[in-house]
């Protein structure tokens, strides 16, 4: 199972520093064909995104994060921190696991 990562070039650069294929994208149209090129790719199993970019494309995020199981699509902050008002990664399995951490 390989990890792609989708984001900005601080991202990727610094992902394919331990060996993760990935992508830097500029804009939406890129974003959105860059997404669903790695959800074609067999070998992926987990899709790291920035949340920037994730938001460039939301609509196509959430549909495939609440519809398939594999790949695991991963929102990360970029550089340019958190963005605001979005749930972190605890806030996130509190929520799907029903149990606070």
């Amino acid at each position: 199972m390989e990890y792609f990562i989708i984001g900005d070039p601080d991202a990727v650069m610094g992902f394919g520093m331990v060996g993760v294929k990935g992508r830097v994208v500029d804009g939406p149209k890129e974003a959105e064909l860059t997404f669903k090129d790695a959800l074609a790719q067999k070998d992926v199993g987990i899709i790291i995104i920035t949340e920037r970019i994730a938001q460039m494309i939301r609509h196509l995020v959430d549909s495939y994060i609440f519809t398939e199981q594999f790949p695991l699509i991963v929102e990360i902050p970029d550089r340019l921190g958190k963005i605001s008002g979005q749930p972190g990664i605890r806030e996130m399995v509190n929520a799907a696991i029903g149990i606070k951490l």
